[in-house]
């Protein structure tokens, strides 16, 4: 009798501690489970060029949203970031959303200006006014060869 109340005893302390590793591993990798605390919205831009998914979504400084993902909208042939953002912000449909770098040459990231109007993006909705990062490339090229 005693030999299966270690027995018992004992696996009950595996079981919480697998429990215990399984909470931490979801907790440490940000995954999320039932939906999480986040609503996508959708951005379209001329070029998103420097961005990658997981980049940080930021409004006056506050990270408020990572990018999930980014593909192409073959309709209108323009990049179609889709943005993860946190319940407890709301975005009105006249904001703007700018690729902006961190730093010189640093990494890319969202930056969303807020507008003045009463309506509110629903989840699932898209900002539609969009800036595109600025290609330094392209300048230094328009430079060098006198576009300018």
């Amino acid at each position: 009798m005693k030999k299966y109340s270690m027995e018992t005893i004992v696996g009950i302390f595996v079981f919480i501690g697998l429990l215990c590793v399984g909470y931490l591993t979801i907790n440490l990798g940000k995954m999320e489970l039932l939906g999480g605390d986040n609503y996508v919205l959708y951005a379209l831009f001329n070029s998103a060029s420097g961005l990658k998914a997981d980049s940080s979504v930021e409004m006056a400084g506050v990270e408020i949203g990572r990018v999930s993902k980014i593909g192409l909208d073959s309709e209108r042939e323009m990049a179609l970031v889709m943005l993860k953002i946190h319940k407890d912000v709301q975005i009105t449909d006249d904001a703007i959303a700018s690729v902006k770098t961190s730093g010189i040459i640093g990494d890319k990231f969202i930056k969303i200006t807020p507008g003045g109007s009463d309506i509110i993006l629903q989840p699932g909705g898209t900002i539609v006014e969009t800036e595109s990062a600025i290609d330094l490339e392209d300048l230094i090229s328009e430079y060098v060869f006198g576009g300018m």
